[in-house]
Formats: structure tokens, C-alpha cells, sequence
């Protein structure tokens, strides 16, 4: 089974080098690294390229312009150009414990979706560890963390006993998530008509369950360690809570704004619909 992670980011270099760092030094590593990137300057491009040269696994860096928060577009931009079977994704603010996709791979199975948790770090450790470039750990009684320190708890046997029973009726995070392609395919992936911050992933998971897969949770495995960072803009929580209100009341499986339309062809997809960043690319255009 071929692993794509996705990494979702904008505009957070430093925080995405320690999120790329954790996942190029993981016990079990990815085949792909894909960071999909929603409109950031050169000085992420740039931050990758430098990455690219402390490991074998390829990192393919894709990026779109910069028109507000599409975090669901750049993921289905991300899933749509990725070659794995099976689809890890994080966001670039997150620190991975080095079992983390061990931890998502021992968990998957057919007809399921895995869904997990993330502990956050406090504003002064969190600052410290980008401006020292730092990978730290810490354990669950260390005052560095600021709230969720259950979530750093590793007990791979305990792990797979709760699996299926805990928090099966609520809706995860996108941030500590993974699913097979081909169902994702299904539902036509994320639905973009979600824009700003809210409820893509909740709406995601919720047609993922009216198609038929299964949720498994994480608890006391796939570590995710979340960096501080200010809180995002609410601006259109609303409208994205209603919509994922009326999607859930429908019992919808697909979406009509979704992933299929990066699909019509290979070419297409890399020379107008999605813009894969290349060592000596300038662009500032949607179209490349």
C-alpha cells in the first residue's frame, strides 16, 4: 500500500519546517510528501527546497493563489495529484510523534476512515522550538503543553481496543486524518463550497459515514503535537456551520464542488488546475 501525506499550509515556514522535519524522520516513512500550499510567498518555496535535500522521499510542493481560505480546494488539489493508495493528512502546524504514520497504518482497514486527536503546545514552547528550529516530545505530565496532554499518551494495545468505540458519532479533525482514496473519490472529496475557517472536514467525515465507511479513532496512538499559533479568522463560520447542518440533514454522500474536476487528465490537472512549485518557479497565478 503506497502512503501519501498531505500537508496543508500557508504562510508558516517556520512551523512547517519542524512539521516536514517530523515527517521525513518517521519510523515508518511516507512514499510521497505532498504540501499543499494556500497561496504562501516565496519564502515557503523556498524554506522546501531547502528541505528536499535532507531526504530521499519525494516532496512534491503545490500551490495555489492567494484568494482567502481555501483550505478545501487545496486539498483536493493535493489528494487529486497524489500517486498513494492510501492518504495521510496534517496540517503544517503539527509536530508528528515518530510513530505517527506507523501508528495510522497498523489502524487501517477496508470500509474505514481514521480520525485522531492533536495536543497542544503552549505559546512559549511553541515559539522556542521555531526560532531554535527544534524537534521536541514532551511527556504527558510536562508543563509545555497546554491543554489535550491525554492525546500524547502512546498505547499501541490500548489503541486498537478503543479504536472502534471511542467518539464513533462525533466528527474529528482534517489536521489528523487518514481515508483510502478511492473513497474519498466516491463522496468527490471535500466540498468547496466551504471557504473560511469551519466545518470542510466535519462535512467530509459525514459523507464518508452516509457512503458507508467506518470511523476509527486514534486514541493512544498517531501522537500529533499542535504549535501555538493565533486564532484563526471566524469570519464565515456561520455560513459553513449551516452548510454542514443542511449536508448532514440531507444525508448527502457527494458533493457537487468537489474533487472530480481535477480529474480530467493528467496534463490538465498539472498545467491549468493545479500549480506544482519546481525548483525555479516564479509564478504568482493560479494558471502556473
Amino acid at each position: 500500500m503506497k502512503i501519501s501525506l498531505i500537508i496543508s499550509t500557508y504562510n508558516r515556514p517556520d512551523a512547517l519546517k519542524l512539521c516536514v522535519k517530523s515527517a521525513i524522520s518517521q519510523s515508518t516513512a511516507p512514499d510521497e510528501i505532498i504540501i499543499g500550499d494556500d497561496g504562501s510567498t516565496l519564502e515557503t518555496k523556498d524554506m522546501i527546497d531547502s528541505l528536499r535535500l535532507l531526504t530521499q522521499i519525494p516532496i512534491i510542493h503545490v500551490w495555489q493563489e492567494d484568494k482567502g481560505f481555501r483550505l478545501a480546494m487545496m486539498r483536493n488539489k493535493s489528494v487529486a495529484i497524489s500517486s498513494g493508495d492510501y492518504i495521510i493528512e496534517i496540517d503544517g502546524d503539527i509536530i508528528l510523534h515518530r510513530d505517527f504514520i506507523k501508528d495510522h497504518i497498523a489502524l487501517c482497514r477496508p470500509n474505514h476512515y481514521i480520525s485522531g486527536g492533536r495536543t497542544y503546545l503552549n505559546r512559549s514552547f511553541s515559539e522556542y522550538l521555531c526560532s531554535e528550529d527544534k524537534l521536541d516530545y514532551p511527556n504527558f505530565m510536562s508543563s509545555k503543553i497546554e491543554y489535550k496532554r491525554e492525546y500524547c499518551i502512546r498505547i499501541p494495545l490500548f489503541s486498537k481496543i478503543f479504536a472502534s468505540r471511542y467518539r464513533k458519532n462525533r466528527t474529528g479533525l482534517g489536521c489528523n486524518l487518514s481515508f483510502f482514496k478511492k473513497d474519498f473519490a466516491a463522496i468527490n472529496g471535500y466540498d468547496e463550497r466551504f471557504e473560511g475557517y469551519g466545518y470542510e472536514d466535519s462535512d467530509l467525515e459525514s459523507r464518508l459515514k452516509n457512503h458507508g465507511i467506518k470511523k476509527l479513532f486514534a486514541k493512544f496512538s498517531a501522537i500529533a503535537f499542535h504549535l501555538w499559533h493565533n486564532e484563526a479568522s471566524m469570519t464565515n463560520l456561520d455560513n459553513n456551520r449551516s452548510m454542514y447542518e443542511q449536508s448532514t440533514q440531507q444525508q448527502k454522500v457527494r458533493c457537487v464542488d468537489g474533487y472530480d474536476k481535477y480529474l480530467k487528465g493528467k496534463i490538465e490537472v498539472a498545467e491549468k488546475d493545479i500549480v506544482v512549485v519546481t525548483a525555479d518557479y516564479e509564478g504568482v497565478s493560479d494558471n502556473g
